[in-house]
């Protein structure tokens, strides 16, 4: 198991934290490829969150999960939620991110976008690990976002960004980007939540896509891994880059 498939599946919602699943989990955390410095620091932010997963009735880990991810946008695990919002632009970047999960051979069925963050390292984690850290190079900017914004929280999933950020190679000053947040006003309080609702214009008339319908994953071959590869380029990446320096 690659340690991308690991934070793949911690990320996702908690559907189980047998003594099972975690033997498994510590198991694919021996896998990691990447300096020593690197990987020491991988291994103690895991293995923290992994006491933590272990030790946690499930149904706790539930409603956390669904408190930090499901409740308003600041840590959504969408990616292009903070990078289009609710544009237009987003729509598109969905269309292109899907027919890049189809070129390389996986197909996703009607549970997730195609930009959940979990479903995004499972396909990187079939590219070989050179592509797969050029894909978290590129989205390193909105992984430290989350990154700080959790640690604000006090929260242990933020060990598992600072795993992503390391694996990716990108020197991210968390310093001045928490300064940055310092003064942010949380989006998931009752209050800020009643003005969304009151904001927002429901659509009744949204269709689905129709491409949508197939629940099965298709798994990529080898040489479909290795061919067909293309990741995320906005510059609305690269300003956030910019601005965590």
């Amino acid at each position: 198991m690659k340690i991308l498939t690991v934070l793949s599946l911690l990320m996702d919602y908690p559907e189980d934290n047998s003594a099972e699943l975690i033997a498994v989990l510590r198991i694919g955390e021996q896998l990691i490829e990447t300096p020593l410095q690197s990987k020491q620091q991988i291994h103690t932010f895991l293995d923290q969150f992994l006491e933590h997963y272990a030790h946690t009735p499930l149904l706790d880990l539930q409603s956390d999960y669904d408190g930090l991810f499901e409740r308003g946008r600041a840590l959504s695990l969408h990616l292009f939620e903070h990078i289009h919002g609710e544009s237009r632009d987003r729509g598109q970047a969905m269309v292109n991110l899907q027919q890049q999960y189809r070129d390389a051979g996986l197909d996703i069925g009607v549970k997730e976008l195609p930009d959940y963050l979990p479903l995004y390292l499972e396909f990187l984690s079939t590219q070989g690990e050179e592509n797969a850290r050029i894909g978290l190079e590129e989205v390193a900017p909105i992984l430290a976002v989350l990154a700080c914004r959790l640690e604000k929280r006090k929260n242990p999933y933020a060990g598992l960004f600072h795993c992503l950020i390391l694996l990716s190679g990108v020197e991210v000053n968390l310093d001045e980007l928490h300064s940055q947040l310092e003064q942010e006003k949380r989006d998931d309080t009752p209050e800020a939540l009643d003005k969304v609702w009151e904001d927002e214009v429901v659509n009744f008339g949204a269709e689905k896509n129709a491409d949508s319908c197939s629940s099965s994953t298709a798994r990529p071959t080898p040489q479909q891994s290795r061919d067909h590869v293309e990741f995320l380029n906005v510059d609305e990446l690269l300003n956030l880059q910019a601005s965590a320096r």
